[in-house]
């Protein structure tokens, strides 16, 4: 799946993880964040004239917000950035220090954040995690995330960076930048009419772009040159594997039928796709 899109995502920046400076490792913390401007976006209607007929009265600018309106309440900011954390532990290897991670409800609780109302959105302070133990941490960044379109082929994209470095000093160990695009790895059009009538599709295609960066990002941090360690037990308390809590995402809208000859648009609706 996505072939094409992970061949897009390794060739962007990377710095690569040694499997000796990874042994050294004792107590990692993850911390995924998205920034304040990154989305979600819209740029379809106002950089693709191919819509102009389809939109009828509507004018390009009022579309893009109302379809951004719409892809604010497919997928929450959290979803978002839990789907890169949760996706990326779960596929690394069970042995030191992944093992000995730092469970998030304590990161958050450290940062002063809640992991189920807020994403942080700046650079939080990092030392905050030095009493529980943290000796290096994994952060994820989203910096930009929506839909666009080019010549009538629409598709959503994600980008921004993953990196790790010791708390001690901020050195970095890893660092890869990500864009991964629809558009740009062939993939289907998705007709953003219907993601107007069908918010889901938004994040569906948003769900499968994080989850090819989460594999990638499991790859980098799983170096085959190293030693390594026994996997350690496991203990209780909250799982740091959990999936995502997808109760803040807001369901779809019932759309009222329309059959008059060039109807005036509900508020907030786009004109309905091509059957």
């Amino acid at each position: 799946m996505f072939l094409s899109v992970l061949v897009l995502l390794s060739g962007c920046a990377t710095s690569r993880l040694s499997g000796a400076e990874l042994d050294r490792v004792v107590q990692p913390a993850f911390i995924s964040r998205i920034e304040i401007e990154a989305g979600p976006k819209s740029l379809v209607f106002r950089e693709d004239d191919a819509y102009g007929d389809k939109l009828k009265k509507l004018e390009p600018k009022e579309a893009d917000r109302r379809l951004q309106a719409k892809l604010m309440k497919a997928v929450t900011r959290f979803e978002i950035s839990e789907r890169l954390r949760v996706g990326t532990i779960q596929q690394l290897p069970q042995e030191r220090p992944w093992t000995n991670t730092v469970d998030p409800a304590r990161v958050a609780s450290a940062l002063e954040s809640f992991l189920v109302e807020e994403v942080p959105a700046n650079a939080p302070d990092y030392d905050l995690l030095l009493p529980l133990g943290v000796d290096t941490v994994v952060e994820f960044v989203i910096q930009d995330y929506g839909m666009r379109s080019d010549n009538g082929h629409a598709g959503a994209y994600v980008k921004g960076y993953g990196r790790m470095f010791r708390l001690a000093g901020r050195s970095e160990m890893w660092r890869r930048s990500f864009s991964v695009d629809q558009i740009e790895a062939g993939e289907p059009h998705l007709d953003p009419l219907k993601v107007g009538k069908d918010p889901d599709l938004f994040r569906q295609a948003i769900t499968s772009l994080l989850d090819v960066v989460a594999e990638q990002f499991a790859k980098d941090l799983s170096p085959k040159d190293r030693r390594g360690g026994p996997p350690l037990p496991v203990e209780g308390g909250p799982d740091i594997h959990a999936p995502s809590d997808s109760t803040n995402r807001t369901g779809r809208e019932n759309e009222p039928p329309s059959r008059r000859p060039e109807p005036e648009l509900p508020a907030g609706e786009l004109p309905d796709p091509d059957p």
